[in-house]
């Protein structure tokens, strides 16, 4: 059997994620866990270029999508999906996993993330609870359940440092005594937060007990960072990333952030990760070759001039390619039961319809692995849009959670 050498890391002398070989008296052992990971490219994409013209299993690509034609089996194109009451344009990206309406006022408060349902039910089984991500100074997909941001990691290099790279002892002991002292501060919040419940009226005593239910989560959140603090992290073959400085350098950036994400799935770091492709503060970008295109941002608002349309295009070309070659990486990678994108469900989209008009409806979306039945584009009505909460909750069901809501959901989406 061909192996290449991406899919070989080594962990305390242990093979990760290398077949089964029966010539070694190996058995068959429990099936591979499931993960997810959400990709936001802010941008979008232009609509005519990204959505087929006809739907079900024999639809005709679009021209974007047949830049990831090799992969056409194994993943979901939909339109007609969206946030209802989700509105405001650029801000709209802080709840594409959260659903939650208006995030353009002032009153607006956010939500629990999709990412964070499934960290707060898998993330134990890991050193990483889940991986916010970023490129480009962006905010963050990721949200507690109280509606607070998670801050991303924008630099492929400090996540590789993050998974691999070991402290020396004294590091170590000074990292355990930094989570006990934060420990040590809990206990005294929790003790005058129980207090201060036997003086108030029965709606504030309400409040107290969701926010000792969260300082209880982060406590345990706290016992388990200590535990995985003194376990070797796993030795890796791939050499830390020299992750570029240059912001123009954003499909090398993308590219670096794909492969740690690989990794860490692959080396069972994390199960959950989100990733925000931060296009809006990109000044430019820098192909392969050489050449290079200005004004990420004011491209996107073309105002269907044919030039800015072709240099536009060029850009959401390479995006696509990008993606499919994260596809690719995922399914070379070898699992007990099958690959690692077939065990990996990974969402692509954007939380706006069309960058030029600032639309919130009829949203981009990819749903590639996971094990679904996948190579259809599923159309929705364009006009009264489907719920793209409806697609979370069949993701969440697929994390082994018992769900039948989330957000504005309607129930769960069949098809899939």
């Amino acid at each position: 059997m061909k192996t290449s050498r991406r899919t070989i890391l080594r962990a305390a002398g242990i093979g990760l994620s290398l077949p089964l070989l029966e010539s070694f008296g190996a058995t068959a052992s429990k099936a591979s866990p499931k993960r997810m990971i959400a990709i936001n490219q802010d941008l979008g994409f232009i609509p005519k270029r990204f959505f087929p013209e006809t739907s079900g299993r024999n639809y005709t690509m679009s021209p974007y999508l047949e830049k990831i034609a090799a992969h056409r089996e194994q993943f979901t194109v939909f339109s007609g999906l969206s946030h209802p009451g989700v509105d405001g344009g650029h801000r709209a990206d802080k709840t594409f996993l959260t659903a939650a309406p208006h995030p353009g006022r002032a009153s607006f408060r956010n939500t629990i993330s999709l990412d964070q349902v499934m960290a707060n039910e898998v993330g134990h089984e890991t050193r990483f609870r889940s991986l916010s991500l970023g490129i480009n100074d962006v905010r963050s997909l990721s949200y507690t359940q109280a509606g607070v941001e998670i801050p991303t990691i924008k630099s492929a290099a400090e996540l590789y440092k993050k998974m691999f790279l070991q402290g020396d002892q004294k590091a170590m002991e000074a990292q355990l005594t930094r989570l006990q002292r934060k420990g040590s501060i809990l206990d005294v919040v929790m003790g005058q937060s129980s207090d201060l419940s036997k003086r108030v009226s029965a709606s504030d005593r309400e409040r107290i007990d969701q926010y000792q239910t969260a300082v209880r989560s982060l406590e345990q959140r706290l016992t388990e960072a200590k535990a995985w603090e003194i376990r070797p992290k796993p030795k890796v073959d791939e050499a830390m990333p020299e992750y570029p400085e240059d912001k123009k350098e954003f499909f090398e950036m993308v590219r670096m952030m794909n492969d740690m994400s690989r990794l860490a799935l692959q080396t069972d770091s994390t199960r959950v990760i989100t990733l925000f492709l931060g296009s809006v503060r990109t000044p430019g970008v820098k192909f392969e070759d050489g050449h290079s295109l200005g004004g990420y941002h004011n491209l996107s608002h073309h105002g269907k001039d044919e030039a800015k349309l072709k240099q536009l295009e060029e850009i959401e070309t390479a995006q696509m390619k990008l993606f499919g070659d994260l596809l690719r990486d995922l399914q070379e990678v070898e699992e007990t039961d099958s690959s690692l994108l077939d065990n990996t469900m990974v969402l692509y989209g954007c939380h706006m319809g069309d960058a030029n008009i600032h639309n919130n409806n009829n949203l981009p979306v990819i749903l590639a692995g996971g094990g679904f039945r996948h190579g259809q584009h599923l159309a929705f009505n364009e006009h009264n849009n489907t719920p793209l909460c409806d697609v979370f909750v069949r993701m969440l069901q697929k994390m082994g959670i018992e769900a039948d809501r989330f957000g504005s959901s309607n129930g769960t989406l069949t098809g899939l």
